[in-house]
């Protein structure tokens, strides 16, 4: 069965701080792909690209993260979803600020075809002390019919490896991430993209912004590692078919022919390692790291 997916990573910028002006443009974005490249049926945006954040050199708004949040549900889900209706098109618009409760969440949203929101996920590891949001603390996958299943993941997450490996052990075998990235460690991410990739055998598709807002360097990664694609530091699509019977094949035959991982994982498994079973609060490489605290710096989100 052909299990295979057109897939774009939108490398792109918001207007700074002005939502309704992003909005407009990634509307834009997603009509012009539709109608450019029929065929391609996954568009996959930056982290927190509609919430408008500017870039180092623009004034940030007092408050203004807690001003652009809204509930899942609210209207700008709305948009997104009469948007992917519209268009007939898989939908991950990044992520957006959620208010819920009082509290503040960085939630990826995933639309279907249908404009029906099918998945969302708050990400786990916000970059603290710089990200000020509330961690979640659920794992999120969802199907694609006839394709396969797909998880998501935001930006930071992938320095944990434990999140993409269990998201592949709930069967996805595409990691979607969006990023958020303005700062040099985007070359860290990049090893960090294929190795997620290589030691979970799946693809891993990680748009990041583009322009002034950002370093780019989006990155769509095969599940032996190999870089199907990355971009450089401007606003462009990074486009490409995904075929999700090659994660199947590399998971049973190995990778290279070599590396069954994940047989090896079930039928010889490693034993329960201390920092699980003590957590990580307990390790010998905790003392004298000292508390986690910003001084000195804006009050600003990103990551």
């Amino acid at each position: 069965m052909n299990r295979s997916i057109g897939v774009v990573a939108a490398q792109v910028a918001p207007v700074p701080y002005d939502r309704e002006a992003t909005f407009r443009a990634f509307e834009q974005h997603v009509r012009t792909l539709a109608a450019v490249f029929p065929n391609l049926e996954l568009y996959v945006f930056p982290e927190v690209y509609l919430t408008g954040l500017g870039s180092w050199n623009d004034g940030y708004p007092p408050g203004y993260v807690e001003s652009v949040a809204e509930p899942v549900g609210g209207s700008l889900t709305q948009r997104i979803s009469e948007l992917a209706r519209s268009v007939g098109k898989w939908i991950v618009p990044g992520s957006i600020y959620e208010e819920d409760g009082g509290k503040l969440y960085n939630t990826a949203l995933a639309f279907s075809p249908e404009g029906e929101l099918v998945a969302t996920y708050r990400k786990i590891m916000p970059w603290m002390p710089y990200e000020t949001v509330t961690p979640g603390d659920e794992l999120t996958v969802f199907d694609i019919p006839g394709v396969g299943r797909f998880g998501l993941i935001i930006c930071f997450d992938a320095w944990v490896p434990e999140i993409t490996r269990n998201l592949a052990w709930m069967g996805a075998e595409v990691i979607l991430q969006p990023t958020f990235t303005r700062t040099n460690d985007r070359e860290l991410e990049l090893v960090m993209t294929r190795a997620n990739a290589i030691t979970n055998q799946v693809y891993v598709v990680s748009p990041n912004l583009g322009g002034l807002m950002g370093t780019g360097r989006s990155l769509l990664v095969d599940p032996e590692g190999h870089v199907l694609t990355q971009g450089g530091d401007g606003e462009e699509y990074l486009n490409q078919v995904l075929d999700l019977g090659r994660v199947e094949t590399v998971r049973q035959h190995g990778t290279y022919g070599m590396i069954r991982m994940w047989q090896q994982l079930r039928d010889a498994p490693p034993p329960t390692f201390p920092a699980y079973e003590q957590g990580f609060a307990a390790g010998e490489i905790m003392r004298g790291l000292g508390p986690l605290a910003l001084t000195g710096v804006p009050d600003e989100q990103e990551d």
